[in-house]
Order: structure tokens, then C-alpha cells, then sequence
């Protein structure tokens, strides 16, 4: 899909990040624009999650510059970054074992409150309003997952594909502007990566009517990052591909050029992975 005359969300310039003699991400630059999902691919190593790290404030990168919406966010706090309208997943699943499927999606709802410490302990009034307002929000979430026989269960007892709907679940209860999902469907069945993906496309397309009163759902997310290893689901819902290898990043284009990409196929494709 061709991008241009499409606003740049974030802009990614010359980024570089070392542990100890070990390059993560070397000389990294990458626009990453409204209205697509980009997919971004490689060998394991190959730098992947360190980029998404970078760009939600994990990672301090030690040269290079990152830009959201013209804001300068390089080295921001995680915490500001959501606030700004990032959110992600992970790797390795990320949710509080010990709480409910509701308690751990409302948990992403706190960045949005607006009540005061006063108003909260006092729990009349505005902040009672206010906490009805984010429940509605995620019992549309859950609706929208189809995780509502598993809402009140806890977390930690789980089978690991519906923590994985779980934890999508949260970074869609921050509301976010720009989604990073680092590799969503790793470890799955069939089914399982079927449904994931169906719910990426949802979230991108938005669901008009169908969830009129949450506006994440309602109107969607129009950037999602996505880092999966899963070649035919990149290739089937990625606008277009970003392409790294031992920190690099060796090639860019829609999934047709990629596809047929010599280098690529050397460095990537060719190995299974």
C-alpha cells in the first residue's frame, strides 16, 4: 500500500543502542505513519523489541532521536509516553497474576483519571461518576474480546492464549493513538493467531455503531506497530514491512517488495525463522 501524503506518527532518526560491546540497534531510521499497520521483521536478535522499547521509554537510545506527533520523546519516562498515547504489549505476557481479568484491564484506566486524591478517598460525587465512565469503557473491551466468561476469573490462572487477549485488552484501555504489539500471537494455535489477528484488523478499521460510547473501539487505532514472526499473518494484514538484522535495518517496503527482496530472503526469510 503506497503511504505517501500519510501524517508521520513517529518519526525514528539514527538510532543506536549498545549493551556492553553489543550493537541492539545501529544507525535506525524509520517513519512510521497514520493509517497503516507496519510490520517490523527479523532473525531473533535482530533488534526488534529493543526498537519497541525505545519507543515507549524502556530503553534510553545512546545516539539518535525519536519524534511522536512533532514532540521530541527520545528519553521519556513509560509513564509519560502512555499518557501521550502509547501503548504496548509484550514479549513475555505482562499482567498482574494475582488480580482479575477486569481488575488488570481497569489498571490502564488509571493514566485517564482526573479526580483528585481528595475527591477519590471521598468517593462521591465526580469520582464515583468517573469510575463508572472507565467501567463501561472496559466492559465494552471485554465485550469486544469476547473474554467475558473469564472477567472475574484470576489472571494468573489463565490459559496463556486468553492472557494474551488480556493483555491486549489493557493497552486498548489507555485509549492509545499509536498500538505496539510485540509478537501477539507468539506461542499460539491456529485459532488462536486467527482470532488475534481478526481483532488487530478490527481494532485498526474501527467499529462505528457497534461501540458508539467507546471511542477507541468506535472510531480505532489508526497506527499499529506489530513485530511477529509469523510470515503469512504479516503478510496478509501489513501495510507495509520494516526489515531489521543484527541491529540493522536492512530493507522497507510493502510486503510484495519485501517478499521478493534478495537480501531479505538472505538474511530472514530464507532462514525459517
Amino acid at each position: 500500500m503506497v503511504t505517501t501524503g500519510k501524517k508521520t506518527r513517529i518519526q525514528v532518526e539514527h538510532l543506536a543502542l549498545s549493551f556492553g560491546g553489543v550493537k541492539a540497534l545501529n544507525d535506525v531510521s524509520l517513519e512510521i505513519k497514520d493509517r497503516e499497520i507496519l510490520a517490523i521483521i527479523g532473525p531473533n536478535g535482530a533488534g526488534k523489541t529493543c526498537l519497541l522499547n525505545c519507543l515507549n521509554g524502556f530503553y534510553k537510545p545512546q545516539k539518535g532521536d525519536i519524534f511522536f506527533d512533532g514532540q521530541r520523546i527520545t528519553r521519556i519516562r513509560p509513564d509519560r509516553a502512555a499518557r501521550l498515547g502509547l501503548a504496548r504489549t509484550f514479549q513475555n505476557i505482562e499482567l498482574f497474576t494475582g488480580l482479575s481479568t477486569l481488575d488488570n484491564i481497569m489498571a490502564a484506566r488509571h493514566v485517564l483519571l482526573r479526580q483528585n486524591f481528595l475527591s477519590s478517598a471521598l468517593y462521591f460525587g465526580p469520582a464515583h461518576e468517573e469510575e463508572i465512565r472507565h467501567r463501561q469503557t472496559v466492559e465494552a473491551i471485554i465485550d469486544f474480546l469476547e473474554i467475558e466468561p473469564i472477567r472475574h476469573k484470576i489472571v494468573g490462572t489463565l490459559p496463556y492464549g486468553m492472557r494474551k487477549r488480556v493483555e491486549l485488552g489493557r493497552a486498548l484501555a489507555l485509549e492509545p493513538k499509536v498500538l505496539l504489539l510485540d509478537e501477539p500471537m507468539a506461542g499460539m494455535n491456529l485459532e488462536e493467531k486467527e482470532d488475534i489477528a481478526r481483532f488487530i484488523i478490527d481494532i485498526f478499521e474501527g467499529q462505528g455503531a457497534t461501540y458508539p460510547d467507546t471511542p477507541v473501539l468506535r472510531d480505532g487505532i489508526s497506527c499499529i506497530v506489530l513485530v511477529e514472526h509469523d510470515m503469512g499473518v504479516v503478510m496478509d494484514i501489513a501495510d507495509r514491512i520494516a526489515v531489521l538484522d543484527f541491529g540493522r535495518k536492512i530493507a522497507e517496503g510493502t510486503p510484495a517488495e519485501i517478499k521478493t527482496n534478495p537480501e531479505v530472503i538472505a538474511a530472514y526469510l530464507g532462514t525459517g525463522a
